[in-house]
């Protein structure tokens, strides 16, 4: 992570956690993290652990992946279509052709990106 996206790494959170409150005790070093690198949106599917009333605070949405992709996909549907592009070409065991890709994504719970992503087909 930190070679494809240099600026990933979040350090020295670890003093926000015992403050910080969620239903999952355990979540609570992702809200840390968050917060110390300014942070807009946590990116998860685990939305129930991560209410508005514990985010809204720190200025911190909580947005499940498939609207998060819909809303690159709306910025820059380029990237989006090339990203999913190298992720489908590197699955190799088994390779999957585009349209077994896009069901796979449908059953992880990305039906909408799957259903940008149909209509570019013959580009990913």
């Amino acid at each position: 992570m930190n070679k494809a996206v240099p600026d990933s790494l979040v350090e020295n959170f670890e003093s926000l956690i015992d403050g910080l409150e969620l239903p999952d005790a355990n979540d609570r070093h992702v809200l840390a993290a968050a917060i110390k690198c300014n942070a807009q949106i946590i990116v998860t599917s685990n939305l129930k652990d991560f209410p508005t009333e514990s985010l809204d605070p720190y200025g911190i949405e909580a947005m499940h992946p498939d609207e998060f992709i819909e809303h690159q996909f709306g910025l820059s549907p380029g990237a989006v279509i090339a990203a999913a592009k190298r992720i489908r070409e590197r699955l190799k065991n088994p390779r999957r052709s585009t349209e077994e890709y896009l069901e796979t994504l449908a059953s992880l719970g990305l039906p909408v990106t799957a259903g940008l992503l149909k209509g570019f087909s013959e580009l990913i």
